[in-house]
């Protein structure tokens, strides 16, 4: 994993769902200044070997790293959630971003053990079980520290938390972000925008990262304007690099 921060920026593969190829996805991510994917389903087939070895080459030979895969369900059918970790461990990722279905904690236990890697479990606002502070705290309590947090800011303001907030609570166990910023209309439902620019505290967050001595990736999902993702996109890059700089003042 790189060290720098400006290194670490990367972006969830999903901001790009509309483009059904690795090429078109390796082209968006440069244009937005960013040299790292978080890759999704739609990009990487992980159940198959040789689709997952080609893509791997693929991001590897255009220079751009693959930071995790996810956000991947784990359940109780331990064979199907072995290939993401068959990927995992292909590719050289340390970290999965997962949501737990019934039975799953313990596959997961289960595996994290057998490959030697950890899991990041992402939360989805007041809607999805896994959403609150109350499951993520109930979870944590009955698993080892293989088990963690990928911390989506805008779904945790959802959820009616302060995302800032819940990375300090949960720092000890806080291994992904995904950077993400919403704006709230009258009955609730959020919209992406920009980081920064809506109700995410940034620099806030930056600033915390920076205290605990946070090494993971700062990843980037926006989902707005998926037909023409690029343009903002690039612009929630520029503003985590900002916040960056503006940290070391």
């Amino acid at each position: 994993m790189p060290s720098a921060e400006s290194d670490r920026i990367s972006i969830q593969s999903w901001t790009f769902r509309t483009y059904k190829k690795n090429e078109e996805v390796i082209s968006a991510a440069k244009k937005c200044g960013a040299s790292n994917i978080e890759i999704a389903y739609l990009h990487v087939k992980v159940g198959d070997p040789a689709d997952c070895a080609k893509v791997i080459d693929l991001y590897k030979k255009r220079g751009i790293g693959l930071s995790s895969y996810g956000v991947c369900g784990i359940g109780s059918d331990e064979a199907k959630a072995a290939a993401a970790f068959e990927f995992a461990r292909a590719a050289g990722l340390s970290t999965i971003v997962a949501s737990l279905q019934p039975g799953g904690l313990e596959v997961a236990e289960r595996l994290c053990e057998k490959y030697g890697k950890r899991i990041a479990l992402h939360n989805h606002g007041r809607k999805d079980p896994g959403g609150s502070v109350w499951y993520l705290e109930d979870v944590f309590r009955r698993s080892s520290p293989n088990v963690g947090l990928c911390l989506d800011t805008a779904w945790m303001m959802d959820s009616g938390e302060d995302p800032v907030a819940v990375a300090r609570k949960f720092a000890g166990r806080l291994y992904a972000l995904h950077v993400k910023d919403f704006v709230f209309d009258r009955a609730g439902r959020g919209e992406d925008v920009v980081v920064g620019k809506g109700n995410l505290d940034l620099a806030g967050l930056i600033k915390f990262c920076r205290e605990m001595g946070y090494g993971g990736y700062f990843t980037i999902e926006y989902e707005g304007d998926k037909d023409e993702p690029v343009p903002n996109t690039k612009r929630c890059v520029q503003a985590i690099r900002s916040a960056f700089k503006d940290a070391e003042k």
